[in-house]
């Protein structure tokens, strides 16, 4: 073939993406549209006396039989027997028995199995530091000691009961609790559905958690993408996400999430506090998912997380949060009814 002839086949292909070129690199891109499920029984860290990250599936099976959900052992949660009777008697006071916990059983969907990465059962997300724990500073102690003290407050975002705007993230429907929506986007106790749609300037992922959307701007490089981060005064509900592409990947990097979601995700952040995100579409059915945490405040390292969003033909459905809601309402009639009886007591 002539010298001339070969390069006007070569610029053919070039155009068209195939070989070389941006084009290449366009064609390179992960289709990640669809609709897909992280649901599993991980959880963010390593529970005690679990040593490895990978485990056989006949490990991963006794392990998610001994998981707690939502205070009770998968033993005990009977998915067809008392909390799912209508005419069953109301459970005694002060209880502890699941149905006084606020979720019917039947409503729990976190998953049935350990989250399966890669072909792999996985024990938890955390991969580094190879402990599968999260690697505090002291300077994080403050922090932990608050969120312990605060109890279940930082799971659901469940807050004071001064007035409307003390009660949490979750009671009021702001964003999903458990970070659904990232950054660092992990599973929860139910709603696990992800639709993600993209276009050639932007990738929206619509969680069915709270319905909440993230909408990422996408630019040409990491240096164009990181110069478009707002100012740092402004801090929105899931923090300032800019995107790109790097070969098969979809990169993320968020800053400056919201200071109310920092202190009640999975995970205390700061204003330091920088998450970025890696997406490949590992399989037709699987979208392999890694994050990786970097904060020197509350970190001695940075460290990573990784997880599998699976695809499904469920139908998402819209997390109508406030509609029949009478948890406000009873909240804040509760807390004057005990001011009242303060004031009579005095």
């Amino acid at each position: 073939m002539a010298k001339s002839t070969l390069t006007g086949v070569i610029a053919a292909l070039m155009a068209a993406g195939i070989v070389g070129g941006a084009g290449a690199e366009e064609a390179k891109r992960p289709d990640l549209t669809g609709t897909w499920t992280n649901a599993s029984l991980t959880s963010l860290s390593r529970p005690s006396g679990i040593d490895s990250l990978v485990v056989s599936e006949e490990r991963a099976l006794e392990i998610a039989q001994g998981t707690a959900i939502a205070g009770i052992s998968r033993e005990e949660a009977d998915f067809h027997g008392t909390y799912s009777d209508p005419d069953a008697p109301a459970p005694e006071a002060g209880s502890s028995d699941f149905g006084t916990k606020g979720y019917d059983a039947f409503w729990v969907a976190p998953g049935e199995m350990l989250a399966k990465v890669k072909g792999e059962y996985r024990t938890s997300y955390i991969v580094e530091p190879a402990s599968g724990q999260i690697p505090y500073t002291k300077a994080a102690d403050p922090i932990l000691a608050e969120r312990r003290k605060g109890g279940i407050r930082y799971v659901t975002g469940i807050g004071g009961n001064e007035g409307p705007e003390a009660t949490g993230m979750a009671e009021r429907c702001l964003i999903g609790f458990g970070q659904t929506g990232g950054p660092g986007m992990l599973s929860v106790l139910y709603n696990n559905t992800h639709e993600i749609i993209q276009s050639p300037d932007h990738v929206t992922i619509v969680v069915e958690m709270n319905h909440d959307a993230r909408i990422i701007p996408i630019f040409d490089n990491a240096e164009e993408a990181r110069a478009n981060h707002k100012p740092s005064a402004i801090q929105p509900w899931l923090g300032d996400s800019v995107g790109w592409y790097e070969g098969d990947a979809l990169m993320v990097e968020t800053r400056n999430v919201y200071p109310e979601q920092r202190s009640s995700g999975a995970f205390p952040m700061t204003d330091e506090t920088v998450v970025t995100e890696r997406f490949t579409r590992y399989s037709p059915t699987e979208i392999f998912y890694e994050f990786t945490v970097n904060d020197p405040v509350l970190y001695s390292q940075p460290w990573k997380a990784e997880l599998s969003f699976h695809e499904t033909d469920k139908q998402q459905y819209e997390y109508a949060c406030h509609e029949g809601n009478y948890a406000m309402p009873g909240i804040l009639y509760g807390a004057r009814l005990a001011e009242a009886e303060a004031r009579a007591g005095e």
